[in-house]
C-alpha cells in the first residue's frame, strides 16, 4: 500500500455516451466548498481517525447515513488524508449508472468485446483507481450479479476486463455507502450476504442533521458563513424557522436553501419568513402559533438573551456579525449584553 501507487497513470479516453458521463460527473466532482458541511467536532474527528486507520489495515469502510448527510465528503476528507492522497479519487454512483452498462464500466472491457464497443476498449473505472480510493455510493443498488464480480475482485485484488482473458492486478483502498439496510437486504434475498460481510468489519454512522446534538450551532454557522459575505441579516423569526426545521434532506437541503437566500436576497437586507421556501414557512406556522400566547417578561428576555447569546458564538463574538444574523441594531446586542453596573 505505497503511497501515491498509480498517481497520474489515468489514460485519456474518449468521452463516454452522454448517460454515462451524467452518471459520472453526479459522483465525481468535489462538493463546492459553500456545499460541504461543516462538520469538525470531536465527533467527526474520531470516526475519520478511526476510519484511516482501517484504511491502512486494508479493510473496507462503509458509511452509511440518510441521503444529504455528507458520505461522499466523508470519503474524500478520508482520501486527502490517508497515504493514498497523491492517487486517485474514483467516486461511482450505483444507482446513477445505467444497469445494462456499469458492467463495462466498473470493470472495463477489450477492442471488439461487445456491438458498438470502442475500438481501444476501456480500462474501467476499478482500475482507474489503481493506487488510489475507489468510492462506491449507493452500494445496496449494485445488481446481485454484479456484487458476485466485485466480490472477486476484492478476494483476488484483480480485475478482468470484458472480453479479456487476462486478469490485471489492481491496489485500491474502498469506501462504500448507502442509505438502506444492507443487513435486511440481506434476508430479503436482494444483496449478496457474501460481500455484505465483505463490507461491513467497519462502519462509520453519519447522524443525520436531525439527531446531531451540536446541529443548531452547525446550522448557525453555515447561515453566518453563507450570508454573511452579502451582508444578509435574518429576522428572529426566520433564524428560529431555519433552526427549527428538521432538514429531512440533511446537509444538502441546508446549502441548498443557504444559496438560495443568498442568491434572491439583496445586500444588507434581512430576510423574514416570507422569503424562506413554502417547506420551512409551513413547518414553522404550526410553531408560530403555539408561541403566540403570552409569556411571563421573564421568560421573553431569558429567551432574547439565549437567543443574542447563541449568534454570539455562531459569529465568533463579532457582534455586529451577530446582529445582522438577528436582523437587530449593534447598540442592542451591546446594550442586552453589557455588564451590569448597577449597585446590588
Amino acid at each position: 500500500m505505497g503511497r501515491g501507487l498509480g498517481a497520474g497513470r489515468l489514460a485519456r479516453f474518449d468521452a463516454p455516451p452522454a448517460p454515462l458521463r451524467a452518471a459520472r460527473q453526479a459522483a465525481g466532482p468535489a462538493a463546492e466548498p459553500s456545499a460541504r458541511p461543516l462538520v469538525d467536532d470531536e465527533g467527526q474527528r474520531l470516526r475519520v481517525e478511526r476510519a484511516l486507520r482501517v484504511l491502512a489495515a486494508g479493510i473496507p469502510v462503509l458509511v452509511q447515513g440518510e441521503s444529504g448527510v455528507g458520505k461522499e465528503v466523508f470519503a474524500r476528507r478520508l482520501h486527502t488524508a490517508c497515504p493514498r492522497a497523491a492517487g486517485p479519487f474514483v467516486a461511482v454512483n450505483c444507482a446513477a449508472l445505467p444497469e445494462a452498462l456499469i458492467e463495462s464500466e466498473l470493470f472495463g472491457y477489450e477492442a471488439g468485446a461487445f456491438t458498438g464497443a470502442h475500438r481501444q476498449g476501456r480500462p474501467g473505472l476499478i482500475r482507474e483507481a489503481d493506487g488510489g480510493l475507489l468510492f462506491l455510493d449507493e452500494i445496496g443498488d449494485m445488481p446481485l450479479a454484479l456484487q458476485a464480480r466485485l466480490l472477486r475482485v476484492l478476494q483476488e485484488r484483480e480485475v478482468r476486463a470484458l472480453g479479456s482473458a487476462q486478469a490485471r492486478s489492481v491496489d485500491f483502498a474502498l469506501v462504500c455507502a448507502t442509505h438502506r439496510d444492507l443487513r435486511a437486504m440481506v434476508g430479503e434475498g436482494r444483496f449478496r450476504a457474501d460481500l455484505y460481510y465483505r463490507l461491513q468489519h467497519f462502519t462509520v454512522e453519519l447522524p443525520a442533521l436531525r439527531d446531531d446534538p451540536r446541529g443548531p450551532a452547525h446550522i448557525a454557522e453555515m447561515l453566518a458563513r453563507t450570508l454573511e459575505d452579502r451582508d444578509i441579516g435574518l429576522s428572529a423569526a426566520a433564524r428560529a424557522a431555519l433552526l427549527g426545521h428538521s432538514w429531512p434532506g440533511n446537509w444538502r437541503e441546508l446549502a441548498g436553501t443557504c444559496r438560495t437566500l443568498a442568491a434572491l436576497a439583496l445586500p444588507g437586507q434581512v430576510l423574514g419568513l416570507a422569503d424562506l421556501p413554502a417547506a420551512l414557512r409551513e413547518a414553522a406556522a404550526p410553531e408560530a402559533k403555539r408561541g403566540a400566547r403570552p409569556e411571563a417578561a421573564a421568560d421573553l428576555r431569558s429567551l432574547t438573551a439565549a437567543a443574542m447569546q447563541r449568534a454570539l458564538e455562531a459569529c465568533g463574538g463579532n457582534v455586529s456579525r451577530a446582529a445582522r444574523m438577528l436582523g437587530v441594531h449593534r447598540s442592542t446586542l451591546y446594550r442586552r449584553n453589557a455588564p451590569d453596573t448597577r449597585p446590588s
